[in-house]
């Protein structure tokens, strides 16, 4: 199982939202180069990044993505999103250096889009990010609720050729619960058509034995953000924990 520490990127600081709301934030760093090179010093091989300004439609951090992918480049690799709603957004991320971009709202509203993404940048560097409230997806930065469920985006996604998708619960996100296990193993199953199928689970993990329970249920990966910044585990531990 990978592990992917993550950065949330807010005005060029490291943050965390409680549930994706904007106005329950957590400032943890001015420097997310350095952030993501601690990480890979401690034994990190992805890091995941979100540019939340991006993502409410309210502003960018490619600075600090570009600074990202410098501070860890030949060691780590880096996975970006946040407002990846165009072939020209997902091309000027890599173009900065990113490995993968990471797609939300447009995957539900523009299936065609993904369809160019795949062709044009390639399966593998395509995640799709499925964030959901009771099983229905959230769009723009979790703000409004589609009418679609999870476990059909993962469906049709997978008949769209992406394998990676990152699975978030969002009643679960920064509030330190533990994560979604019954619900991330509905969306696993229901991506299992795709060419290499990988399901990251996202939201809620605590400690390390909810990466040992992610591990246990066969899954792919899993993000891992508040629990690193308020010190309830290393990250070598969380990796050790992981596998």
């Amino acid at each position: 199982m990978d592990l992917y520490p993550a950065i949330d990127l807010r005005s060029g600081r490291v943050v965390r939202l409680s549930q994706g709301e904007a106005e329950r934030q957590t400032v943890y760093g001015s420097d997310p180069a350095a952030q993501a090179a601690a990480f890979v010093d401690d034994g990190a091989r992805w890091v995941h990044v979100v540019d939340l300004d991006r993502a409410f439609g309210g502003g960018e951090n490619d600075a600090a993505v570009a600074a990202i992918v410098g501070a860890v480049a030949g060691r780590a690799r880096v996975q970006v999103g946040g407002g990846v709603r165009s072939l020209a957004r997902a091309a000027a991320l890599m173009s900065l250096g990113v490995s993968r971009v990471v797609v939300g709202t447009a995957a539900v509203e523009q299936p065609e889009l993904l369809d160019a993404m795949v062709n044009e940048v390639g399966a593998r560097q395509v995640a799709v990010g499925i964030d959901a409230r009771d099983g229905i997806v959230a769009l723009r930065g979790w703000t409004e609720l589609s009418p679609i469920r999870a476990i059909d985006l993962a469906r049709r996604v997978a008949d769209q050729g992406i394998g990676t998708v990152i699975a978030t619960d969002i009643a679960r996100d920064g509030m330190l619960g533990g994560p979604d296990i019954t619900g991330s193993l509905a969306i696993a199953a229901a991506l299992a058509t795709a060419p290499d199928p990988d399901l990251i689970v996202s939201g809620g993990v605590a400690t390390l034995d909810d990466l040992r329970t992610i591990a246990a249920a066969g899954l792919g990966g899993a993000i891992v953000g508040r629990a690193l910044y308020e010190g309830r585990f290393t990250l070598r531990e969380a990796l050790e924990a992981a596998g």
